[in-house]
């Protein structure tokens, strides 16, 4: 069967700008399109004007802030993005994946706060994997992290439950049970701990920090003296006063054991908290983020 339709758009149209479409309509900014693609603005213009001739469609209408897609560009979208997905995996699987030559660099992303715990383990395990590996930790943006995720500014984010969302992927990477940190060390009971000032660490500016919340939902409130936004702080603040520590057991013990604190069980039920490991769905079956996600699992379990 011989199929003439050269008249079709898609005929004419260089497959290669769907990618430019895909990191616009991922970015919503051309300048951030140019850097991802590393190619100039005026490149990126000149085949988003290509697209527009050849599809008779704006596809992206200018605002403040940089662009934001037609009717016609979010309905395409899905199947554009499913398209690329198919592209990246056929390439993928054209050859046999070697860590040690496939993998230069890795980014995660996850807050400040839980850094200092798993950091040095996850590091650890991908060089001893990759020798020649740069790892960099980021800090998590959830505003943006989906956005980082399917662009490849970020391979893999570590952080709490987050709301579901279709385009990501999640697993639990570990779970911390909670102990308390004292100057003292005097045996510490749930009326002891109730009766105390605590201090809390967060890095909102409002808002409960982790186990405020558990304890809210058991009716349970505490007396919050200070609030930091680094364990470090808090355990300063902990080894000079009387006040009292909630956090992570690892962290505890193997970060701040300097300051002499004493480290006691928590003596209420709250349960462990789970740090989720946080991938984009374009990347689940590519080769490269499949291994990083089953080292980073094998390096905390």
């Amino acid at each position: 069967m011989n199929i003439n339709n050269d008249s079709s758009p898609l005929t004419r149209l260089d497959l290669n700008l769907f990618r430019v479409f895909a990191v616009i309509y991922r970015e919503r900014n051309l300048t951030r399109a140019a850097e991802q693609l590393s190619v100039s603005q005026s490149a990126v213009s000149h085949a988003l004007a290509r697209m527009r001739q050849q599809l008779d469609d704006p596809l992206f209408i200018r605002e403040a802030q940089g662009v934001v897609p037609t009717p016609l560009a979010t309905r395409i979208w899905p199947d554009v993005q499913e398209g690329l997905g198919f592209l990246q995996r056929a390439v993928a699987h054209s050859h046999s994946f070697e860590p040690s030559r496939d993998i230069s660099t890795v980014t995660l992303a996850m807050t400040d706060v839980i850094e200092p715990a798993l950091l040095p383990a996850l590091v650890k395990a991908l060089r001893g994997a990759v020798p020649s590996i740069r790892v960099t930790s980021a800090r998590i943006e959830r505003s943006t992290l989906k956005a980082d995720l399917a662009s490849g500014r970020l391979d893999c984010a570590i952080d709490v439950a987050q709301a579901a969302d279709d385009e990501l992927f999640h697993c639990v990477l570990t779970r911390e049970e909670f102990v308390v940190v004292s100057r003292s060390s005097a045996a510490i009971d749930s009326d002891s701990y109730f009766a105390a000032q605590h201090v809390t660490v967060s890095s909102r500016r409002k808002g409960y920090s982790v186990e405020d919340f558990e304890l809210a939902r058991q009716g349970i409130k505490r007396q919050i003296a200070a609030r930091c936004q680094h364990y470090e702080s808090a355990c300063r603040l902990v080894a000079s006063s009387d006040l009292l520590l909630t956090m992570p057991r690892s962290l505890a013990i193997s970060s701040y054991a300097y300051l002499g604190n004493q480290i006691h069980p928590l003596p209420i039920t709250v349960p462990s908290v789970e740090l989720h490991l946080f991938w984009h769905k374009e990347r689940e079956s590519d080769p490269a983020n499949t291994w990083l996600r089953h080292t980073l699992l094998s390096a905390v379990q």
